[in-house]
């Protein structure tokens, strides 16, 4: 649940309002209610304004509660009638992040001033378009955390907290991001990391009430802006890098929170009912046993409402796995994978699809932004939406029912040559990497375009697109030590990128060189399919796009620079020191009749994790201009790049080579490999010497897991060494001046031979250090098994009345019948065997269940008598009793 309000006479945690309310501090994880209009008017004449502001009285929660009550289904359909506010996600229904206002042009541009800035407390990235209402600002941070800002001053109003367990970072492919909220009649909807979709009282920060949208247990987040559509709110869901994610939209009433309907993007299993008629027909393009880890699909971020057609239409994302000849083996089409669906928005009955990459083994989603228009196309006029999804086809459809207008390449790939004239991709040789190989395919599984917001100017007919040019290795990895069947053990990623690094590497001379990438600005004609204009960019993660009829056209980068260039030709006319790298998109709107500009910089997400091209890495800010402001910037930081640690290492290669392993499959996604500046997460190779100390209490005990760090408990101490002494190898190596080439190469030799002598486990086996103990399990720690336990929480629940997954609900499992319980059907390989759930039993089946129980579906043995007991100590706590 969320905290409690604090007082109205407190003031809000860590923020710090310039040119607008004073420096303010409070405890962390709080909601804070509104501030009274005394307090503002006392903490703008702090900073030395000369006068109180006439419409001080627009911060009243009665003046909040009527102008955003305001904002109803016609207000909505009608916002390019009102384009003095900043609505919804993409400003309007068709999300074409193009703004009427005139005040600000290539003429006056540099007059553009500070007019005001919030300095928040978060360092997680904001990725957040802000809303804007009568000059009322709402977005949100890292953790799903709610803003809510006086726009007008910068002071701000409330912020609420949802609580987030911090654990929750172990399930996310790409940071604890939120990408906004969505405003309808008086309250603010925000989808949360753990799954809830909330509604706030608008004008106080009272929660209205909660719902959880996703199966406990699972893989599942939250990380894109909910939408509005004739009364009802709609959340989709993320995961499908992980295990046991099946994707899903859900329309709920935005009154009461019951829910209205929901959209299955892929079939589950089919011998259960399928939820919709049209799942038997996509199942029909699946193969295997595809429900079984997956089947992935989830809808993270598009989702547009189209009131002309009252149809949504559903961007779906990757399979899991990623590779199609694990999750289908043989092949097939895995609708509605990597597909755009039109569902009816009253009943998300299905209307019509269209698979920009049928049988997706790529990571090659079509959840980027999609936009809606009316254009002429061959001398006639037609009702499109305009796409660039990751696998670097621009695609515009006929909105009315699905079918391929036209479709071309926006960037460079080598994954296939064109679409042909059933429009599909004409797919290269080898690009499903099935020989064992390492192929590097651009674009990316990062895509050549990704979530980052497009903008479709009326003037100019272009699109304009935040670009991506990277390629990326993909290979198979049936051979690779904690994976089986296609899932990682520990964090259960389901991802096609080779573990193995003596693997022979193909690559293309014509992509981007293995590990250089960067990002380019796109000017792109929808109509004639070709590409107008380019502006390179260093980096592959930038901010999304703005462009007005005044022929601006906006942007935050990597660089730490706000941008604004002239639509036509690219060039730049003018810029802005942000000082932070920026992954948001700027808004545009009126405040009392006077046009302000706004852009949130905070570096992070999920690339920007890694690495970052900023000397230091700042607090989040809210930077607020108009024509004339005088505001003073924020203070620029002195660098905090970090040297290398001078810590050494004697570890053998063996050691190293395991270590490597266990850092690739559970450490890189976040820390990147050692040796690099790091981003909005440290580069581990860069710690202090302290933190050296304390790897075990670090990764196996959670000792930073308030922090965002999850604790890795399916990692014994060995493999928690290993990685030290991994770490510790790579900095000592870039300490003696050995290049990056040289040190792969030996890690390579490293690991080739760790692999061939087996894990540590096996090795140690040959000679036993730990007895078994007789007569049972030694005596356990519930919570060091608890711990332990989180590796299976991808198959099961621990709570009572949990969801069966997988495998069953564990709550009560100790002193159960082995061959069945209540509500629970086992496998066949337990249905047949006699006695209870035992500590012996329990003891007996963890430390190898196939012998247990030859053909279980248990795959995950504990060689470790103590863990073992731990694990047996927890499971038996989970009683009533």
């Amino acid at each position: 649940m969320p905290s409690k309000h604090v007082p109205h006479s407190e003031n809000v945690l860590g923020l710090q309002p310039r040119a607008g309310a004073e420096e303010e501090s409070q405890p962390m994880f709080q909601i804070t209610k509104l501030i009274p209009v005394l307090c503002v008017l006392l903490l703008i004449s702090a900073c030395g304004a000369k006068d109180a502001p006439e419409n001080a009285h627009n911060t009243t929660p009665e003046h909040i509660h009527k102008a955003t009550l305001s904002v109803d289904d016609a207000r909505l359909r009608a916002a390019d009638e009102t384009p003095g506010d900043w609505l919804s996600y993409g400003r309007n229904y068709n999300e074409d992040r193009y703004s009427p206002l005139d005040q600000i042009g290539p003429k006056n541009v540099d007059q553009l001033g500070l007019a005001w800035t919030l300095q928040l407390d978060s360092t997680r990235g904001i990725q957040a378009t802000p809303l804007v209402v009568d000059g009322i600002m709402y977005f949100t941070g890292p953790w799903s955390v709610v803003h809510a800002v006086d726009a007008r001053t910068g002071a701000q109003l409330w912020m609420f907290d949802p609580q987030v367990p911090r654990a929750k970072a172990m399930d996310m492919c790409c940071g604890v991001v939120n990408r906004g909220v969505a405003l309808y009649k008086g309250a603010v909807f925000v989808g949360t990391l753990d799954g809830r979709l909330i509604s706030i009282d608008a004008a106080t920060g009272d929660q209205n009430w909660s719902v959880m949208t996703v199966p406990e247990g699972g893989n599942y987040s939250i990380t894109g802006a909910p939408r509005i559509a004739n009364g009802k709110v709609l959340i989709g869901n993320g995961g499908a890098e992980y295990a046991n994610v099946r994707g899903f939209v859900t329309a709920y009433d935005a009154m009461t929170g019951e829910r209205a309907w929901r959209f299955y993007t892929v079939p589950g299993d089919p011998s259960e009912p399928f939820e919709q008629p049209e799942l038997q027909q996509a199942a029909e393009t699946w193969n295997g046993e595809w429900w079984k880890h997956g089947p992935g699909g989830t809808a993270w971020d598009a989702i547009v409402y189209d009131p002309e057609f009252d149809q949504v239409i559903i961007g779906v994302g990757n399979g899991s796995s990623w590779d199609r000849e694990i999750r289908s083996p043989g092949g097939g089409d895995n609708l509605f994978l990597s597909s755009i669906v039109a569902v009816d928005a009253e009943t998300g009955a299905y209307k019509w699809h269209y698979q920009t990459t049928p049988g997706d083994t790529w990571d090659y989603t079509a959840t980027q932004p999609i936009i809606l228009a009316d254009m002429e196309i061959d001398s006639a006029p037609r009702k499109v939406l305009m796409q660039a999804p990751k696998n670097g086809f621009f695609y515009v459809l006929d909105r009315t029912n699905g079918a391929l207008i036209s479709a071309a390449p926006y960037t460079y790939m080598n994954w296939a040559s064109g679409i042909d004239a059933a429009g599909r991709p004409i797919e290269t040789s080898g690009a499903r990497y099935q020989d064992g190989r390492t192929h590097w395919i651009t674009p990316s599984s990062h895509g050549g375009h990704n979530w980052f917001p497009m903008s479709y100017n009326h003037e100019t007919g272009l699109v304009y697109i935040p670009g991506v040019i990277q390629a990326s290795p993909y290979g198979t990895n049936g051979d690779a030590p904690n994976y089986t069947n296609g899932v990682l053990r520990g964090n259960e990623f389901v991802v096609s990128v080779p573990f193995r690094a003596w693997n022979e590497q193909v690559i293309d001379p014509n992509a981007p060189p293995p590990g250089v990438s960067s990002g380019e600005l796109i000017a792109y004609d929808p109509v004639r399919q070709e590409r107008v204009w380019s502006i390179p960019q260093p980096s592959r993660y930038n901010g999304g796009l703005l462009s007005t009829t005044t022929g601006l056209l906006m942007q935050g980068d990597a660089e730490g620079f706000f941008r604004i260039r002239d639509v036509n030709t690219g060039d730049l006319l003018w810029e802005f020191d942000v000082n932070s790298g920026v992954i948001s998109a700027p808004v545009t709107y009126l405040v009392d009749g006077e046009q302000y500009i706004t852009i949130i910089a905070e570096w992070g997400g999920g690339q920007g994790q890694t690495f970052r091209l900023t000397d230091a890495l700042y607090p989040g800010a809210v930077y607020t201009f108009k024509l004339g402001g005088t505001a003073e910037p924020l203070p620029k930081r002195p660098s905090d790049r970090r040297e290398l640690t001078t810590l050494t290492t004697d570890a053998s290669p063996y050691e190293i080579g395991w270590g490597y392993t266990n850092y690739f499959q559970n450490c890189v996604g976040c820390h990147s490999f050692p040796g690099g500046n790091g981003g909005a997460i440290p580069n581990l190779a860069r710690s202090d010497n302290s933190i050296f100390d304390n790897y075990q209490s670090i990764i196996r005990e959670g000792a930073f897991a308030e922090r965002g760090m999850p604790l890795h408990a399916h990692l014994s101490k060995r493999d928690v060494e290993d990685i030290r002494k991994y770490v510790l190898f790579v900095a000592q190596s870039l300490q003696k001046g050995e290049s990056s080439s040289k040190i792969n190469k030996t890690l390579a030799e490293y690991q080739k031979l760790a692999w061939k002598e087996g894990p540590p486990e096996v090795v140690e086996a040959k000679v036993p250090t730990e007895p078994a103990s007789p007569g049972g399990p030694t005596t356990g720690d519930p919570a060091a098994g608890k711990r332990a336990a989180a590796i299976c929480a991808s198959c099961h629940t621990f709570a009572q009345g949990g969801a069966n997954l997988a495998g069953p609900n564990l709550w009560g499992v100790a002193g159960r019948d082995i061959a069945s319980a209540e509500g629970v059907t086992y496998s066949d390989a337990l249905s047949g065997i006699a006695g209870t759930w035992t500590p012996e039993a329990l003891d007996a089946f963890l430390a190898d269940p196939q012998a247990f129980a030859p053909g279980s579906a248990m795959m995950i043995a504990l060689p470790r008598n103590q863990q073992r007991a731990d694990v047996v100590a927890y499971l038996q706590t989970l009683t009533s009793e």
